[in-house]
């Protein structure tokens, strides 16, 4: 969590609370998927987060998918904001948020994978084998992609 997101919970507890992020669909060379195991809510999920003061959408999302995999995204291509109903959500330590997400999509990474923070465990998953449970924003996100952008 973001110091200017602790700094708000500080001051409004766990009421709603208005934030931007970015999330990536990292595609490899067999097109598939790579997901994470979350370490906070024992789920399936793409890798992303919450954007820090002063940044861009674009440059949150190669943060987090450092992050929390240990790779360098290039050519990340935005996809789409999702934003609405659909976009609050109560994490388990009772934090209620409403979402503005940014959505891209990479082909191209460098580095190891590697586990840990927020990451419990990262795996690449055929589109047409996910595993369960999965975060349903991001069952959303895979379901609208088109099969020519994968």
């Amino acid at each position: 969590m973001s110091d200017y997101i602790k700094e708000m919970r500080s001051l409004i507890g766990t009421r709603p609370l208005m934030v931007a992020g970015a999330t990536v669909l990292c595609i490899n060379e067999r097109k598939e998927l790579l997901l994470q195991y979350r370490s906070d809510a024992d789920i399936w999920g793409l890798p992303g987060g919450v954007m820090e003061y002063g940044e861009t959408l674009e440059e949150t999302a190669a943060r987090e998918l450092y992050e929390e995999t240990g790779l360098l995204a290039g050519g990340l291509q935005f996809i789409r904001i999702l934003s609405g109903a659909e976009e609050c959500h109560t994490y388990p330590n009772g934090d209620q948020i409403y979402g503005v997400t940014a959505v891209y999509l990479t082909h191209q990474v460098t580095g190891t994978l590697k586990a840990g923070g927020e990451s419990r465990e990262l795996r690449y998953f055929a589109i047409d084998e996910l595993p369960s449970p999965l975060v349903p924003k991001a069952r959303r996100i895979i379901n609208e992609l088109s099969p020519g952008s994968i």
